[in-house]
């Protein structure tokens, strides 16, 4: 059989294949109103093409565990109970076509209160539905970005409350995976890195203090998550800035960490906390980096960056380089991604009864 087509247990689930899709932020929720947060007809159409196109494991997009933890205006939000009824006609959705939901929980820290980024990207501010956006220090991201505020240790704990309060929420929506976001510059990845942290307080300066929010908050969402479902964690493994950045040495110490806490799997990505970075971005760039925390620590990884073609997947798993495979783009360009990769590599997947005259 297929490697990409063989099921994966993670605690209590078995997930069908080990084609994935990685969360990808759509910016289409209401920016007001009592539809704040809230997925729409967009979101459904989107995740439900995917789904029927065969892929085994879907995390819904990055969603906010509080308002100001958006990265736009227009980002999901899981802080109230009716976003949670919105997400769980998606969630209801996947199921029929065999598909496992899954969500991730996100802050967004200094990266947030910004424009979608096909009108620009920037900063907005309070006409445009911004807010004041915070950090571990008050230092802005780029260039005319706002310097955020500096989280005091009371709202450092607020924080840790907000995702546990929001993995609570995600049950209640029918999602089966929880994961937690600490990649990408985004709120607990500020805290990781030296180049985004510094902090003179148990929350800063160390290895230890620094991983201390990334660690509590994956303690108090696993407290809520039932155990017998599986908790992700996604991690940029490298800044791209040498030791003056978080380093995939620190990776593989977190990911050791992480298990020893209860995460599943690590979703590993790189990049994302500063606009220098130089980064030699190309096919499955980011693949070395899951394969070192396979090979050096007990966590099991998914890979994810350039991975755009069936044989290129099949090849990953097969190295023993990752467990699964996370798909962004090409999922985008392709909806049917499993169901054509099955047809490649004789594997099997589920057809919608509809479609039939697709095989």
């Amino acid at each position: 059989m297929s490697a990409l087509f063989e099921p994966y247990a993670l605690r209590d689930l078995t997930i069908p294949n080990r084609v994935w899709m990685a969360p990808m932020c759509q910016y289409s929720a209401a920016p007001e109103g009592p539809d704040t947060g809230a997925a729409n007809d967009w979101h459904f159409a989107h995740y439900a093409a995917r789904a029927t196109g065969g892929t085994g494991l879907i995390l819904v997009e990055a969603t906010a565990v509080h308002p100001d933890g958006r990265i736009t205006p227009y980002d999901l939000g899981i802080w109230n109970d009716r976003q949670v009824e919105a997400l769980r006609r998606i969630t209801d959705f996947l199921r029929t076509q065999g598909t496992v939901p899954g969500i991730q929980l996100a802050h967004a820290g200094r990266k947030g209160s910004t424009g979608r980024p096909w009108e620009g990207g920037g900063a907005v501010g309070p006409d445009a539905h911004g807010w004041q956006p915070v950090a571990p220090s008050a230092i802005a991201f780029a260039e005319g970005h706002p310097v955020p505020s500096e989280l005091t240790v009371d709202e450092i704990r607020d924080v840790v409350r907000q995702f546990a309060d929001a993995a609570r929420r995600a049950l209640a929506a029918g999602f089966e995976v929880a994961e937690i976001h600490g990649a990408h510059g985004y709120l607990i990845n500020e805290f990781l890195s030296p180049h985004s942290n510094h902090r003179t307080d148990e929350y800063g300066g160390s290895y230890e203090n620094r991983t201390r929010l990334a660690l509590e908050v994956v303690d108090a969402v696993r407290a809520v998550w039932p155990q017998d479902k599986p908790l992700f964690f996604r991690i940029s493994a490298t800044d791209w800035l040498g030791e003056d950045g978080w380093t995939d040495d620190d990776t593989v110490h977190l990911a050791a960490d992480l298990h020893a806490h209860g995460v599943d799997l690590l979703d590993v990505s790189t990049g994302g906390n500063s606009p220098s970075a130089r980064i030699p971005v190309g096919p499955g760039y980011q693949v070395p980096f899951a394969a070192r925390v396979k090979t050096e620590t007990p966590l099991p990884v998914a890979a994810v960056g350039l991975i755009t073609d069936a044989e290129q997947a099949e090849k990953i798993l097969a190295n023993g380089e990752a467990d699964a495979i996370l798909l962004g783009r090409e999922l985008l360009r392709n909806p049917s991604f499993a169901r054509h990769a099955a047809r490649e590599l004789g594997g099997e997947v589920r057809v919608p009864d509809q479609y039939h005259r697709s095989v």
